[in-house]
């Protein structure tokens, strides 16, 4: 009778091996083979409403991780966002802000979900890097590629770029705003009034009392209108409205350069300039004391203000829709709000310093007005198209820079194209001739 062999132990070195193989697959088959990093805030309505579309994500593909982070309401994840950014070539500063197979979005609209949608399929038939790994060497960035984003202004303090640098479109913005026609005329005319009092004392209490009167004014009323945006922003046509406005508005300012105040036109109705006049004809009244003129021009400047506003809202408007598009809340706002009204005030506050000193002031002309209308005109229409297209584009110093310096070259354009070339061939437009 044969002795049976027992199986020696190389004989089970293959089935050791295909369960090897089985087990780690099962093993591989529970981890994700794709991770997706949203940067968000459970206070930003467009993170919300991003969320369903990320559940579905989810539950559509087994081998997607989704790793959401919040960086509103903590300061945990800032470092890991800055750095993940850099590796992207991209600028922290909004949110909903997703990294994914090494591609980047801002936002959140259909056209993002779609192409979300494609990345993902694309990674997991394929190969794409994770964002942790491109933004490991980014991760402990020196201290002073960070310094060096913070900025001091006056009266306002310190302002970290890095995390909003919204504050150079503001900047460009409030600037164009300062020289808006309506309110500069206003000034002139209530400076060249006041005046003819000489008193240099009486000068400096109204003109003073009124810039700062009116900038309050204004600066309410874009607090209200940003208000109004930020709590509407998760509705999808709401900068649809805002730009179609500042286009029409740009659109009836850039007319009035060719046909002034002929239709619809933003400028102070003539109705109105009688009472304004009267009404800075009493601040030259003498006998009243100090307090009563403040308190008269105070009064007069509140009601001054409420007749400008259709002619100035086109920017503060437009400007608090990109505020809100780019998820700017609380501090930030007010510190950009701050910003705002400082640069549009420096304007006025600069016109009011020389006529005080030369005690006279030149009344402002039609032409100007004209010149003005279309600055600010084609500079709405340009910010108004970023609004739709890309308001990620005035988080970025160097894009925002390159809308306004297009927007200008432009303008440069119609006026060289209306006032020196079509002239030579007869062609002449518009009535300012």
């Amino acid at each position: 009778m044969p002795i049976r062999r027992s199986r020696q132990p190389i004989e089970f070195l293959p089935l050791l091996g295909l369960l090897w193989l089985l087990l780690s697959s099962s093993v591989q088959a529970d981890e994700p083979a794709l991770t997706m990093y949203v940067f968000m805030s459970e206070t930003c309505p467009v993170c919300e409403a991003q969320k369903p579309f990320l559940d579905r994500l989810a539950r559509e593909h087994e081998g997607l991780e989704i790793v959401q982070m919040e960086v509103m309401l903590t300061n945990v994840y800032h470092d890991l966002l800055r750095s993940m950014a850099a590796a992207h070539d991209a600028r922290p500063g909004s949110v909903p802000m997703i990294f994914l197979g090494g591609e980047v979005w801002v936002g959140d609209s259909r056209p993002i979900r779609d192409e979300i949608r494609a990345q993902i399929n694309r990674c997991l038939d394929g190969s794409c890097p994770d964002p942790l790994v491109m933004a490991e060497d980014r991760i402990d960035a020196p201290r002073a590629e960070r310094e060096a984003a913070v900025i001091n202004l006056p009266l306002i303090g310190a302002i970290d770029l890095s995390v909003q640098p919204l504050i150079f479109s503001t900047l460009m913005i409030a600037f164009v705003d300062g020289f808006n026609p309506c309110s500069i005329w206003v000034l002139t005319i209530l400076l060249a009034l006041v005046l003819h009092s000489g008193s240099r004392f009486r000068v400096m209490l109204v003109g003073l009392t009124f810039l700062f009167t009116t900038a309050a004014i204004y600066g309410a009323f874009i607090a209200g209108v940003f208000s109004v945006l930020a709590f509407a922003a998760y509705l999808p046509w709401i900068y649809w409205i805002v730009a179609l406005f500042a286009l029409g508005f740009g659109a009836v300012n850039v007319k009035d350069y060719f046909w002034f105040k002929r239709g619809f036109s933003f400028t102070i109705d003539d109705k109105h300039k009688p009472g304004i006049f009267k009404g800075f004809r009493e601040l030259m009244t003498n006998g009243r004391s100090p307090l009563a003129l403040i308190g008269a021009t105070i009064l007069m400047a509140s009601g001054i203000a409420l007749i400008e506003l259709p002619c100035t809202a086109g920017f503060p408007v437009i400007w608090s829709s990109l505020v809100s598009a780019n998820e700017v809340r609380g501090l930030d706002f007010l510190l950009l709000l701050g910003v705002y009204l400082l640069v549009y005030l420096l304007i006025e506050l600069v016109i009011f310093g020389i006529a005080v000193v030369k005690l006279r002031i030149d009344r402002f002309q039609e032409d100007q007005g004209r010149f003005l209308k279309l600055v600010g005109g084609v500079i709405m229409i340009a910010l108004a198209l970023v609004l739709i297209a890309a308001p990620e584009l005035m988080s970025n110093v160097g894009a925002a820079l390159g809308v306004f310096v297009l927007a200008f070259a432009v303008t440069g354009l119609i006026v060289v194209l209306h006032r020196r070339i079509l002239p030579k061939f007869g062609i002449r437009i518009g009535d300012g001739w």
